[in-house]
């Protein structure tokens, strides 16, 4: 909307309201709120800034501290690569395979403000006569200096770059406190340790630094406890510089905070200098940070500078104002627009709603026709049932003298016999089926489903030997919905028969135990077995693993399991036993309806 259409938008809205739209009470007080919380907003709005300024303030600070621990932490495993290849050389290194080392670490380009990287030497008055010998071979004109009168000498072999720490060359670090406190407490603990305030002899500007230790022993891995001192061999240490190694941190002008660091009172490093452009003589935020490292605490004086300032003003407010007040206007206008709009919306909603009413009932004229056809169709498969019922005993009548000579076939009679047995288990299924669509529950008046006599059905129906299934059982009969029971054990003993590689004789073991009111059964066959990746996708609808050979599956009888077994308040597994096969377990009632207990624990 242009300029000149809102200007005329208001002026008809104050001239004529009617014909622009009605804005309700509701919506006057909703305006009138509206107007309000721009206002507190603009009046607090000062105070909530300063909130957004301090976090950033805090994730500058933390983010330096983060830097000076990762920096320390990066110059750490430097030393620990030194230590891991003395020890690599049996516990000691000379001269020339410590440069070879050192070139490896290319220290100017990957640890940036480190003055050196070296090694020290633990010895004792017995033991300097030999240590010097064998330094004099790779520099002639080496020593230990200075002269003490502590027990400990810690004398400085190697360090590389050695041009530029010559000076350092043969030091003794036991002759000054922090060196030798931080040298003594490192080999102690088997860990880093960073010395107190020093100035490195070879820093011609005389500036704070520190060393930083790394224990070297001659076992692989240091000794626990007070062995440790004896099987100390000596250290891998760095010289520091610390404005050296804050420079490899992060440039001073792509910072917000300007800090110093202190040890001890003894300042390492500051930052807080009126000669600095961009420090702040007047920081908008200061904190102090205590940094646990490596044996010492320094302490983190940190402030907010001049850029901080620059990119956190208080302009903010008179923004938010206009842009609230704007804000205000485009809600006048939304409401109305609104306004407008909401009788089309009650009337179109009251057309959908019609609608979805129509298809809700469509829905269940579906669901009822689909019942009704279960039933039909079951209902009609009764009379091909009988006509095959009626055959066969017109076949019988037919066959009586048969029978009755002495050349008679027993087995044509025995195959009358079965014929009838599945006619009228075919009866009972349509029975079944009719009652099930007809009320959608159970029927309740079937007799007990024996396990005996339904495993010899079984083997009789799928014509096996005797022995192919197992019945290991305490429960002799079921009560609950036998029928549906029964189309279980039929699916799950058929797929293991459908299913069968071959390779030795079927053996499927049906189980039945007993566990409060109702039995826990399982299946387990030796067949291939089935891959634990499908092992939810086969109880699907239509989803069938069908091997070669295998006779070809709707991919119903499982989803028909699972369905029967959740219906009834139980839980179907599948599990592929390390011993082969697959094994099949479900729980199901053993008489009434699933406990109200066992459902809530199932919900859970």
């Amino acid at each position: 909307m242009k300029i000149p259409n809102i200007i005329r938008f208001f002026q008809n809205l104050w001239m004529h309201p009617r014909r622009i739209g009605r804005i309700s009470a509701p919506h006057i007080a909703l305006i009138v709120m509206s107007l309000t919380l721009t206002l507190s907003v603009w009046q607090f709005s000062k105070a909530q800034i300063a909130s957004r300024t301090q976090a950033r303030f805090d994730t500058s600070v933390s983010r330096l501290v983060d830097l000076i621990e990762d920096r320390m932490s990066l110059h750490e495993d430097a030393l620990w690569a030194g230590v891991s290849t003395i020890e690599s050389h049996g516990g000691d290194i000379s001269r020339d395979r410590w440069q070879a080392f050192t070139k490896t670490l290319r220290l100017e380009e990957k640890y940036p403000g480190i003055t050196g990287i070296g090694v020290i030497h633990f010895l004792n008055a017995n033991s300097v006569g030999d240590y010097l010998k064998t330094r004099r071979l790779e520099r002639a004109a080496f020593d230990i200096f200075p002269r003490h009168d502590h027990r400990d000498i810690m004398p400085i072999s190697f360090i590389e770059p050695e041009a530029e720490n010559t000076a350092a060359l043969g030091l003794d670090l036991a002759h000054e406190a922090n060196r030798r406190t931080a040298a003594i407490a490192s080999r102690d603990t088997g860990t880093a340790q960073i010395s107190g305030p020093i100035v490195l002899v070879q820093d011609k500007a005389q500036t704070p630094g520190f060393l930083f230790y790394a224990p070297v022993y001659h076992a692989t891995e240091a000794n626990d406890g007070d062995a440790r001192p004896l099987d100390a061999v000596g250290a891998v240490y760095a010289p520091f510089v610390v404005h050296k190694l804050i420079e490899g941190l992060l440039a001073k002008e792509r910072r917000h905070v300007h800090f110093s660091i202190s040890d001890q009172d003894v300042t390492l490093y500051d930052e807080h200098l009126n000669t600095d452009a961009a420090n702040d003589p007047d920081p908008m935020f200061a904190t102090q940070v205590a940094l646990h490292m490596y044996g010492r605490e320094w302490l983190l004086d940190m402030r907010s500078n001049a850029a901080f300032r620059l990119q956190n003003s208080y302009a903010q407010p008179t923004i938010i104002l206009l842009a609230g007040l704007t804000i205000e206007g485009l809600i006048i206008v939304l409401l109305i627009m609104m306004s407008r709009a909401n009788a089309y919306s009650e009337r179109y909603a009251d057309k959908v709603t019609a609608q979805l009413k129509l298809q809700t009932q469509d829905l269940k004229n579906t669901n009822q026709e689909l019942e009704q056809f279960a039933y039909v169709a079951s209902h009609d498969l009764k009379t091909p049932i009988r006509g095959i019922a009626g055959l066969t005993e017109m076949i019988r009548e037919d066959l009586e003298g048969y029978f009755a000579s002495p050349s008679n076939n027993p087995e044509v009679g025995h195959n009358l016999d079965r014929i009838m047995d599945r006619v009228a288990r075919m009866n009972a299924l349509t029975q079944g089926i009719m009652e099930l669509s007809k009320t959608g529950t159970d029927a309740a008046d079937q007799p007990k489903l024996e396990l005996q006599e339904a495993v010899d059905a079984l083997v009789l129906d799928f014509e096996l030997d005797q022995t192919a299934i197992k019945l290991n059982t305490r429960v002799s009969s079921i009560a609950f919905d036998p029928f549906n029971l029964r189309r279980i054990l039929e699916n799950l003993i058929g797929n293991a028969i459908k299913y069968h590689d071959g390779k030795r004789p079927l053996l499927i073991t049906l189980e039945a135990a007993q566990a409060d009111d109702r039995c826990r059964i399982s299946i387990h066959d030796n067949g291939p077995g089935i891959d634990p990746r499908y092992h939810t996708r086969i109880f699907n609808m239509f989803q069938t693993l069908r091997l070669n050979g295998a006779a070809e599956s709707t991919g119903i009888g499982l989803a028909i399991v699972k369905k029967a077994v959740e219906r009834h308040g139980g839980r179907i597994t599948v599990i592929s036993p390390p011993e082969g096969g697959v094994l099949f377990a479900f729980d199901w009632p053993l008489f009434g309806s699933p406990s109200p207990t066992h459902l809530q624990k199932k919900a859970a």
